[in-house]
């Protein structure tokens, strides 16, 4: 028998804010987290514009001699996971914990130890290098920090699909409950990749946004956009069964009833311009929620602000939804947090959940001129406040990875 899945506690860290609160509030407002980097000196890549985590003391969270233990990325899952923890509020004494998972992705992982340690090698000598130096730099050491902080036995592993890290692991967490193998799952992912050696991968790859304005970067569906910009944070949500939860008193925010993960099977990077293999990801999706297309009141987009995947990921959603397309709400917030790469399903997942139960459409901003190929109702620079029932959240990565995670508005009745 299938079980229903539920979301019980949201933690995150971002360019809008340290917390879901402050980052709900920011985004809902249309506030831009993107910026001029500050990490380092942006002469060394010539990338001016990154949405970075700022202000954050990391050192005093974790401590001198911890914070040697972990890359950023590692840091960053940390302190979202811990967040979201104490939201969901587990009994510790009486929680199965062998009955909990863990599914926590990243992209890239620890780009940023990986170039720290081979600089000091080639310096210093490689015998020179920490001890942590493989654990700071492994993708599933995000994961299995999470379970050694908290104790989770269950299942514990990582999606490794560039940017549909996030959606894959947490639609994986999704189908782990459903089916019986859990009880609960603390799910998502984390990104750090704002170093000279990531930034400069992207940039020769012309990927990235060519505009030094902050305002003007990352400007998704809009005619004049140039690339994506860089973000970097983490994202952490508690699924659990619905009866488990109940019989907790545990508050619950939405429902997650759908999940589709596909590949174009098309191209390393470019995503197929049919829009197939994103079209049934989303089809996927909404017939395992068991509603129809046209119950679909939203989409956060993928909406990476490049001329390829926006164009692409219109022609997917007007091929899938027909005239209902003209209807659908469909807002990349990126525009306001920047890519956050693997990272950015699991953002962009807790901005839909709260969407659903507060009633406003986080808006895309910094678009001033429609593209005739992305022709959508992007909710442009302003949030709306409407109810909404049901929601979608795609994230498309390179390698042809699709994701589409379907979430439901909490009504206990």
């Amino acid at each position: 028998m299938k079980q229903r899945v539920v979301i019980t506690g949201l933690g995150t860290i971002n360019p809008l804010g340290h917390n879901v609160p402050d980052s709900v509030d920011a985004a809902f407002k249309g506030t831009n987290g993107i910026g001029y980097i500050t990490r380092y000196d942006a002469d060394i890549t010539g990338v001016k514009v990154v949405g970075e985590v700022k202000n954050f003391d990391f050192e005093g969270h974790f401590g001198r001699k911890l914070i040697k233990r972990y890359d950023r990325f590692i840091q960053m899952a940390l302190v979202a996971t811990q967040e979201a923890m104490n939201d969901a509020a587990f009994p510790v004494e009486s929680t199965d914990w062998h009955r909990v998972g863990v599914y926590y992705g990243s992209g890239i992982g620890g780009l940023e130890s990986i170039a720290q340690q081979d600089q000091k090698g080639m310096e210093k000598g490689y015998d020179r290098l920490s001890p942590f130096f493989i654990p700071m730099s492994i993708i599933n050491l995000a994961a299995g920090n999470i379970a050694i902080e908290y104790g989770i036995k269950g299942m514990v592993t990582s999606s490794v699909t560039a940017c549909s890290s996030a959606a894959n692991s947490i639609g994986d967490a999704y189908r782990a409950i459903r089916d019986g193998y859990l009880d609960a799952a603390v799910t998502g992912a984390a990104e750090a990749s704002i170093t000279p050696l990531g930034l400069a991968g992207f940039k020769v790859m012309h990927a990235l946004s060519n505009e030094d304005d902050p305002h003007t970067a990352c400007r998704p569906f809009d005619l004049n956009r140039s690339g994506f910009v860089m973000g970097e944070g983490a994202g952490t949500l508690v699924l659990e069964r619905l009866d488990h939860a109940q019989n907790r008193g545990a508050k619950i925010y939405a429902e997650i009833v759908g999940y589709g993960a596909t590949c174009d099977a098309s191209h390393i990077t470019a995503p197929d311009p049919t829009g197939e293999g994103a079209l049934r990801s989303m089809h996927q999706a909404v017939l395992e929620s068991g509603h129809s297309l046209n119950d679909v009141d939203y989409i956060n987009a993928h909406g990476t602000s490049t001329p390829l995947n926006d164009k692409t990921e219109t022609t997917a959603i007007k091929r899938l939804f027909q005239d209902h397309a003209n209807k659908l709400m469909v807002s990349s917030t990126k525009s306001m947090t920047g890519h956050l790469l693997g990272a950015s399903g699991a953002i962009e997942a807790i901005l839909t959940v709260e969407a659903l139960r507060l009633g406003v459409v986080p808006p895309t901003i910094n678009y001033t001129t429609p593209d005739p190929e992305c022709a959508l109702d992007v909710v442009p620079n302003e949030a709306r406040h409407v109810t909404i029932r049901l929601a979608l959240s795609n994230s498309l990565g390179f390698g042809g990875h699709n994701a589409t995670l379907a979430f439901k508005k909490w009504e206990s009745v």
